[in-house]
């Protein structure tokens, strides 16, 4: 289980149109934004990361670097990123599922087409929505079993503001027995 406040594991993948992501080599003034997505096979995946898509210019005011990750392999992702159609979101692809596991995302069967009829993958892990620190710790996590009610990307946005302006500390890193 990843712990508030403490160094959360690797995450490298290739990208579409930058360089490949390495987390450890992450320049960033306030928070890693890393969104691992469900795969081009998910509609919900395609609404959500359009929203992201139009926050990308807040979120880089408010010093937040953004990826979008999923173990689809390259071609997939380049469908999934023409579908979305936001040229400045960079699309991380080929995640390996034990690395999914790492960093706590559940890992699903594929159950045959989807209602937008692509077939799901035979395995793929479930959303996870994380903000990570530049010292590279867990500031945030919302990880999910199933592709719905996934955080909102306008009230992160806000919580980001406020974290920033309360130098507000990463919660839930109690870990000793209760």
């Amino acid at each position: 289980m990843l712990i508030p406040r403490k160094a959360v594991p690797e995450l490298k993948v290739p990208t579409l149109a930058h360089d490949a992501f390495d987390l450890q080599h992450e320049l960033v003034q306030n928070f890693s934004l890393i969104v691992f997505y469900r795969g081009l096979h998910c509609p919900l995946c395609i609404k959500y990361l359009r929203e992201l898509g139009q926050l990308l210019p807040e979120l880089k005011k408010r010093g937040v670097s953004v990826i979008a990750i999923s173990s689809d392999e390259l071609n997939r992702a380049k469908e999934m990123a023409t579908k979305i159609g936001e040229a400045n979101l960079r699309f991380g692809y080929d995640l390996p599922l034990s690395m999914a596991k790492e960093w706590g995302l559940y890992i699903s069967e594929g159950i045959g087409k989807t209602s937008i009829g692509i077939e799901e993958p035979k395995l793929f892990p479930e959303p996870g929505v994380f903000l990570i620190k530049p010292n590279q710790t867990l500031y945030y996590a919302a990880i999910q079993t199933m592709p719905f009610a996934r955080p909102s990307f306008t009230d992160l946005l806000m919580a980001i503001d406020f974290a920033i302006s309360k130098n507000y500390p990463a919660r839930g890193e109690y870990t000793l027995a209760v």
